[in-house]
């Protein structure tokens, strides 16, 4: 049964009002016209700018959590000051149960249907950093690639478009759901690694290939 706008589903069981929020999602087919990969994956963000626009759809985020079916698209900023990024910790209160307490590189969250209209999804992108962290000043946002992981629960019905953020100084601090903050330099963020959210693993081990002059680890497969 499709969720509606009230407090009790059929089994009079409370529905939460996140699960309620009516968010972007797009069907897989036309994300992976290319084929289905694992990993953050270099792309031209351009063309999934149109693939969004021609195919997204709004609807009850307790649905697109279990239907595999859909995408939700997931902007994922990493902020970084010269060679240091920001790491932080989701609260033990985090409205994703599957991510609390983690370690995240990563700043965002799903777009609802007011988010978008009229807008880019660097635009949101942009909104959403100043809404989730403290930081006054100017930054560049640049896209990094796209992330997509089905090897467990949370990746299975999520797409990540990464953003690189850059700030014009290092004074940023946490706020909303996140725990603690600090900003420490790129090879430091591998001693939380194990600790790390799924996709700030990938970006972590991105960003290493890139410093270093790697080849890209991203797994393309039909």
């Amino acid at each position: 049964m499709a969720l509606t706008n009230q407090s009790l589903d059929q089994n009079n069981t409370p529905i939460a009002a996140k699960d309620l929020e009516m968010i972007l999602v797009v069907k897989r087919e036309p994300l992976f016209y290319e084929g289905v990969w694992h990993g953050l994956k270099e792309v031209c963000f351009d063309s999934y700018m149109r693939i969004i626009d021609q195919h997204k759809e709004f609807i009850p985020r307790g649905i697109a959590e279990q239907d595999s079916s859909y995408k939700q698209i997931i902007p994922y900023l990493i902020f970084h000051y010269q060679d240091s990024y920001f790491l932080m910790q989701r609260s033990e209160n985090a409205s994703e149960k599957r991510l609390q307490n983690k370690y995240s590189l990563g700043i965002g969250g799903h777009i609802r249907e007011e988010d978008i209209t009229g807008k880019s999804l660097f635009d949101w992108a942009r909104r959403e950093f100043y809404e989730e962290v403290s930081y006054q000043g100017a930054v560049n946002v640049k896209p990094l690639g796209i992330i997509n992981d089905d090897s467990n629960a949370v990746g299975q019905v999520h797409l990540g478009f990464v953003f690189l953020v850059e700030g014009i100084h290092s004074n940023i601090s946490i706020k909303s759901e996140l725990k603690s903050g600090i900003l420490i330099p790129l090879e430091e963020c591998m001693q939380y690694n194990k600790h790390l959210e799924t996709w700030s693993q990938m970006v972590l081990t991105h960003l290493l290939d890139q410093k270093y002059g790697k080849e890209p680890a991203t797994c393309c497969c039909c």
